[in-house]
């Protein structure tokens, strides 16, 4: 065994106070301290392995070796002390999140929003980091640093904290935690370390050379004061703000793009027709007047309103989040709400939520495995799990409600200035009904509530349902909206009223969004829900959607607007029959009697000349302008479909060859190049399952129907998955399987090509696409 001499000791103590010093900067991604039991832990294991395989003389091979020993088998309890065995022996759940963690953790830290608290092991970041810069920092103190006492040496060794310290503040957020305090006392401890080392290196030359050192030392602690005044000034001046702070989960997308998923407006009527009676989820901790959230959309396309995708949001987006949701920006929060929602016949991607939430938890096991599929925008105060919330999930939400001053409270405050998406497509129409309800209004508060009022008295409230007296048409596109202003009254229901009053907003420069929700009918007490299973839970239906629109005020928070009128009764239109007038009689002439002479044979006269009599037979010339005039341009435009319905038909028979998994992959290309033809855009150099979610995005968007969407046939990315299955899946696919393929594929590609319309189905004839 070898045995240290005290400087040894000395330089880990330094090395390592500098090192917590640094790690000390992730308490802005992580919300609080609790993350530094972990990177104490790794410092403390990183140091003692190198420790050890210096005293026992280990080679720096087995050094290391018997580190990462260490590293996993002491990491459980600092690290994830719930998965570990008896709270600290290591179990399959913690070695395996050590490992992940170290791996995969960097980018969570970076992706998920602060305070970072999913996935399971990201504590393992921390822990590995200190780990890591305490094992090769102590084994370079230890094994090289003796060997040559220079100033150069310290330096480099020096650079294992400073990475940490970096790391901390990359990996943070705009916010710093105690920058300049940590700063400086890292900057003093580093260069009195370096002077004390300096002065080391000539500790055995005598007497005078004691003298040297103590006056380096002297001369050292004269700089270190001075460079410790002169960073704390110059770090309160020029110090950067909180929003120029250059951190990498600011410059990082989050991996989630809302435009995958058709808009939520865009299927508002499925709701009022179809599930208008159907319960979608129930929902316990309500309060009277509380409505549900579900998407907030703020970027408008000319054909529908829909979430905007990360380039283009004017608020953080949808990020990565934990159990603790970020809070707001921009609200003013008033009463605390804690409810818990069941999902029944709900399917989609979009979390129903109440007011702005700070804890979100999923209760059921099969929604919690998928935690990480979980995404909170905290300025709309919305949450998405992108695998899907179906029947069974369930999960608890912590929420406040933003408060809503009284519109004279409102008058001279401005509306927020935000960086929304630009409106494209704006009718005309909509511009000037905005500026003629908005009137000779002059605050922003009283032009929209102008415009809510005028859409709410002058309009009327339909479905489109067969028991409504006129007929709605859904959709709030560019015609729809004209039509809604163009017609002798306005008809429509929350989807229109909210899509027409966000651009008028937006016309006279107020960045609104649309919401759409539920507003279910609350109980004002126990005795009123006496006939529900659960006196505190309320049953939300699909006839209970609605949508409204939201204005942001300066230092107040985003204002509800509800435009859509409660008047159902519509004014019907009549169109009165016009009068017959009676015509004078005319008298008719006496019908005259032709009596025929049978005694008279008419006779034919053969005029034909002799030389005519032996020409042989002769097409007419006009036969021929005929056939030109017509079997030309039947031939240009029947020919091309002759040849692509044959090329189509050799594609197809190629695709039914070969083994039996490459005839299930031939089933979706056939699909894909059959909508392609259609006029669709699929993606290029995609995933299957990418480009079905594009697919039905486009289908959506385009109003045709999306393949199992209303429980006909499969839905695409269903049969995406299951075609990927097949191909590298490994398994064998019987002849059965590849039949069931290609009739889906078939169904899928048949049931869009007959909503497409004929003149869509005719263009499709001339096209012809060569896939894969």
């Amino acid at each position: 065994m070898i045995r240290l001499p005290r400087s040894a000791w000395s330089d880990l103590a330094v090395l390592s106070l500098l090192s917590l010093l640094g790690i000390a900067g992730f308490e802005t991604a992580f919300g609080d301290l609790d993350f530094l039991a972990a990177a104490i832990a790794g410092i403390a294991v990183g140091t003692a392995a190198a420790l050890a395989g210096t005293v026992w003389r280990l080679g720096v091979l087995t050094t290391v070796l018997l580190a990462f020993a260490a590293y996993f088998l002491l990491g459980s309890p600092f690290t994830m002390p719930d998965a570990a065995l008896l709270g600290f022996l290591p179990s399959v759940a913690t070695l395996s999140g050590l490992a992940l963690g170290a791996v995969h953790g960097w980018a969570d830290v970076v992706t998920i929003g602060a305070p970072v608290e999913a996935p399971y092991y990201v504590a393992a970041v921390p822990y590995f980091a200190a780990w890591l810069v305490s094992l090769v920092v102590a084994m370079l103190v230890l094994r090289w640093l003796p060997g040559r006492r220079t100033p150069a040496r310290s330096a480099v060794v020096l650079a294992g904290p400073v990475l940490l310290f970096l790391s901390g503040i990359l990996l943070g957020t705009g916010e710093a935690f105690f920058a300049g305090v940590r700063g400086v006392a890292f900057a003093a401890i580093a260069l009195v370390w370096l002077a004390w080392r300096r002065g080391a290196a000539v500790e055995a030359t005598g007497e005078g050379a004691r003298r040297l050192r103590r006056r380096k030392l002297a001369g050292s602690a004269a700089v270190v004061a001075g460079a410790v005044v002169v960073g704390a000034v110059a770090g309160l001046a020029l110090a950067p703000a909180a929003s120029e702070r250059f951190v990498l989960r600011d410059r990082i997308v989050p991996p989630f793009d809302p435009l995958q998923f058709a808009s939520p407006l865009a299927g508002f009527r499925n709701y009022t027709k179809d599930l208008a009676e159907e319960p979608l989820f129930r929902v316990s901790g309500l309060e009277p007047g509380d409505v549900v959230r579900l998407a907030t959309m703020d970027s408008y396309t000319g054909r529908l309103w829909n979430v905007a995708g990360p380039g283009d949001a004017a608020d953080g987006g949808y990020t990565i989040v934990g159990s603790t949701l970020p809070a707001p920006e921009l609200a003013s929060l008033g009463g605390s709400r804690e409810i818990e929602v069941a999902v029944v016949a709900y399917d989609d991607v979009w979390l129903p939520t109440v007011g702005y939430g700070s804890r979100l938890e999923l209760l059921d096991e099969g929604t919690s495995d998928r935690r990480g599929d979980l995404r909170y925008d905290a300025d709309a105060g919305t949450g998405v799990l992108t695998s899907g919330a179906a029947e069974g999930a369930r999960y608890r939400l912590e929420s406040r409600i933003q408060r809503v001053p009284d519109d004279d409270d409102l008058v001279d405050t401005p509306v927020a200035r935000l960086d929304a998406p630009e409106v494209e497509n704006l009718p005309d129409v909509v511009a000037a009904k905005a500026e003629e309800y908005a009137g000779d209004a002059t605050s922003p508060i009283e032009q929209l509530r102008a415009i809510e009022r005028a859409l709410k008295t002058s309009g009327f409230l339909s479905h489109g349902l067969a028991s409504d007296l006129v007929p709605s048409r859904a959709g709030h596109g560019a015609d729809r909206l004209i039509e809604l202003f163009t017609r002798s009254q306005m008809v429509g229901d929350e989807e229109q009223y909210a899509a027409a009053m966000a651009l008028m907003a937006r016309h006279l420069g107020y960045p609104a969004r649309v919401v759409m929700g539920f507003a279910p009918d609350v109980p004002e007490d126990a005795a009123d829900a006496a006939d529900a299973a659960d006196p505190d839970e309320v049953e939300v239906i699909g006839s209970d959607v609605t949508a409204w629109v939201e204005v942001p005020f300066e230092g107040v928070g985003w204002i509800p607007f509800r435009p859509t009128p409660d008047q159902v009764d519509v004014p019907q239109e009549q169109t009165p029959k016009p009068k017959s007038e009676p015509q004078p009689q005319v008298r008719q002439p006496p019908r005259a009697e032709h009596v025929e002479d049978d005694l008279l044979t008419t006779v034919e006269i053969d005029d034909t000349d002799e030389e005519d009599r032996d020409r042989p037979f002769e097409v007419p010339g006009w036969v021929w302008v005929t056939l030109a005039s017509v079997g030309v341009p039947a031939a240009v435009a029947l020919l091309p479909v002759l040849v692509i319905a044959l090329l189509k038909r050799r594609r197809r028979e190629r695709r039914r060859s070969g083994p039996n998994e490459r005839q299930a992959a031939g089933a979706w290309e056939e699909l894909v190049d059959r909508y392609a033809e259609l006029g669709l855009d699929p993606p290029e150099r995609a995933s299957r399952l990418q480009s079905a979610r594009s697919l039905e995005r486009q289908l959506a968007e385009q109003g045709l129907p999306v393949p199992g969407g209303e429980g006909d046939g499969v839905r695409l990315a269903t049969l995406a998955a299951t075609i990927d299955r097949d191909v590298f899946g490994g398994a064998d696919v019987s002849g059965e399987a590849v039949a069931r393929r290609w009739t889906e594929a078939d169904a899928a590609a048949a049931a869009v090509s007959l909503a497409a319309g004929r003149l869509r189905r005719f263009v499709a004839r001339y096209r012809f696409r060569r896939g894969r």
